[in-house]
């Protein structure tokens, strides 16, 4: 199984060192100062092979820019009401190589047809359960809805997963591999799940469930 990992709320430098060698393909930021999880201060750097994905939530492009540069993001995640004309201005100015993930919330059921004007723009899109907070609600959505999925976009599933899911996880992705379209389930995104405090990750909750859903 071919999925990405990617661990998202990171923040605090002694924890990131130990998510880090897990090797996760992404390592996510969080720039909402609505969120306990928000970043706002330097961070530790991280290797080169890990992703660093900024996550937003309606910001200017001048912002994203400014925390691009600053932090170094190779990957952005827009979890707000971002349109298509903003994703595709922000793809002109971005350097080549960033990649563009677009969030959608779901709860029971979802019109696939909201994606059509971001096809060919973003990189990828995100599926999270519609909750009270932009993310990190803790809650799963219906995860049959995805099962015919129709894009030819790949995406992240996301939406309160955490130690257990993996043999779910691992349902979809046969159903996808059925149909012989495994490559559009991309990866998982996890986060308070994981969490001891805001920020903080179980490195060692995260070990077994990587080794879990890998084996």
């Amino acid at each position: 199984m071919n999925l990405k990992l990617k661990i998202c709320g990171m923040r605090e430098p002694e924890n990131m060192s130990r998510i880090e060698a897990l090797h996760p393909d992404y390592l996510g930021l969080i720039f909402f100062a609505g969120s306990s999880r928000n970043v706002s201060e330097e961070i530790l750097q991280v290797g080169e092979k890990i992703k660093r994905t900024g996550v937003f939530v309606n910001a200017s492009k001048e912002e994203i820019l400014e925390k691009v540069e600053k932090y170094k993001l190779s990957a952005l995640q827009l979890h707000g009401e971002e349109s298509p004309a903003f994703c595709k201005e922000l793809t002109t100015t971005l350097s080549e190589g960033i990649e563009l993930i677009k969030v959608f919330s779901i709860k029971e059921e979802f019109d696939f047809d909201r994606l059509r004007p971001y096809e060919g723009i973003v990189d990828y899109f995100l599926f999270d359960t519609k909750g009270e907070n932009k993310g990190g609600n803790g809650i799963m959505f219906n995860w049959e809805v995805l099962k015919d999925y129709p894009s030819t976009t790949p995406f992240f599933l996301s939406g309160g997963i955490g130690p257990g899911d993996e043999p779910a996880i691992k349902e979809l992705y046969r159903s996808f591999q059925k149909r012989e379209k495994e490559s559009l389930f991309y990866g998982i995104d996890v986060n308070s799940k994981f969490e001891t405090a805001p920020a903080v990750k179980d490195a060692e909750a995260l070990k077994i469930f990587r080794q879990r859903l890998y084996n």
